[in-house]
């Protein structure tokens, strides 16, 4: 149990990190201001601080997400909000103190009355203690604000937020998330062809035989082509294997293409094997031929990450044509139960696990519903077609609808899954 949580853990971030990292590397190249990059939710435990972003591990390690400035989120401080001032030796902020538990024994302490942290950048207020007139201070445009929990991200001019980014630059900001996803699945399933030494030909080639299987003692040899079964013609790999699982002690004539280019009759009889599901199954000992060439390799990350992708698709596509259902849908439950079952297959099956995970993260979210990435993607285009955007009002309205709808799917989710896997 112990070593399937850590790998849901480890399978999940490594997920999530790469879909932000896209998020992140895009803001930053469209000279948005990322706040913050955080590993995991919640209470902060751990903070960096490097070139205007600060980096946080946070105590839930599951998730993560991009604060960009501007977007979805800002930080705002009121009217009559006590907070510390450190000042450099022109006497312009540097650092702005809203924590309670974070002290700065320089800090300047004022009861704020008005502040303009985006446009003009000051600060008023009554400094405590010393008189009844209010003081005004300029801000620096890289001064930083200690928030409540003690993590110290910087102030965003509206010249840096995530609106003030040309329309492509958002839309590759907004669509970059899904992409790395699909990136990751690629490369992912990329490596487990060279892990494996091949990639598995859809050919109906033979590859390794097991020593006294039906399939050698029939004199069948690996690399030999099957062209035909009791005289119809066999193109594909799973084709083959379909006629051969349907005849268990049936006798089945081959003919098969010799790597000499002689052809052959062989007589193989099935062996009878009892499937997962209690059915009766034939096999003959063969396992399909490896294309082990560099190009096959490579070729099967952008070939596994489609087969994945149109799988998706028919499933979504289904939606329209057969009804929507909850158990269309696997959640964190549906996930963590598969973990535990891939983990006993070792690297390979996490490796390939954490490849499918990806294709299915970059597809849902490239889905046009509000609050994901496909949702933010559509107003974007709406924003192109009309020549202006949403007002915020409207399109801050869309989102609330679009998370209400996510948060009622996935309780709905979540509740089958417990209910298929625990129940």
């Amino acid at each position: 149990m112990v070593t399937t949580i850590i790998t849901f853990i480890i399978v999940f971030s490594i997920l999530v990190v790469f879909h932000e990292y896209g998020h992140y590397y895009f803001a930053k190249k469209s000279g948005i201001l990322v706040r913050e990059f955080a590993i995991g939710f919640g209470p902060k435990i751990f903070s960096y601080r490097k070139n205007e972003t600060t980096y946080t591990i946070r105590i839930l390690p599951v998730g993560g997400y991009v604060r960009m400035a501007g977007y979805e989120e800002d930080i705002e401080i009121k009217p009559g909000t006590p907070v510390g001032l450190v000042l450099n030796e022109k006497g312009e902020v540097t650092t702005i103190n809203t924590s309670k538990k974070k002290q700065l024994v320089n800090a300047t302490p004022i009861e704020v009355t008005n502040i303009d942290l985006e446009k003009d950048l000051f600060v008023e207020g009554f400094v405590n203690g010393e008189s009844d007139d209010t003081v005004r201070y300029s801000v620096k445009r890289d001064a930083l604000i200690i928030e409540e929990d003690g993590t110290e991200v910087q102030i965003a001019p509206l010249d840096v937020q995530f609106q003030s980014a040309s329309l492509p630059q958002r839309m590759m900001t907004n669509f970059a998330g899904p992409m790395n996803n699909i990136i990751l699945a690629i490369v992912a399933f990329i490596l487990l062809a060279f892990i494996r030494g091949g990639v598995p030909s859809s050919e109906s080639m033979v590859g390794n035989i097991l020593p006294g299987s039906a399939a050698e003692e029939a004199g069948m040899m690996a690399g030999d082509l099957v062209q035909e079964i009791d005289g119809e013609p066999v193109e594909a790999w799973t084709e083959m294997v379909q006629i051969i699982q349907e005849n268990p002690e049936e006798e089945l004539d081959f003919t098969v293409q010799h790597e000499d280019g002689s052809t052959e009759e062989l007589t193989v009889v099935p062996e009878a094997s009892e499937a997962t599901d209690g059915t009766t199954v034939g096999l003959i000992g063969i396992e399909a031929y490896m294309n082990t060439s560099v190009w096959a390799k490579i070729s099967s990350g952008f070939t596994q990450t489609w087969s994945v992708a149109s799988q998706i698709f028919v499933v979504l596509g289904s939606i329209f044509t057969s009804g929507f259902s909850v158990d269309m849908f696997g959640g964190p439950v549906a996930i963590y139960a598969t973990t535990e079952a891939v983990v006993s297959t070792g690297f390979i099956g996490v490796l390939n696990w954490l490849a499918f995970l990806s294709v299915n993260l970059g597809i849902i979210n490239l889905m046009p519903i509000p609050a994901l990435d496909g949702g933010k993607l559509l107003l974007n285009i709406v924003e192109g077609v009309r020549g202006k955007p949403l007002s915020e009002e409207k399109e801050g309205i869309i989102t609330l609808i679009g998370v209400g709808l996510l948060l009622l799917l996935m309780l709905a989710v979540t509740w089958n899954d417990i209910q298929r896997y625990f129940l």
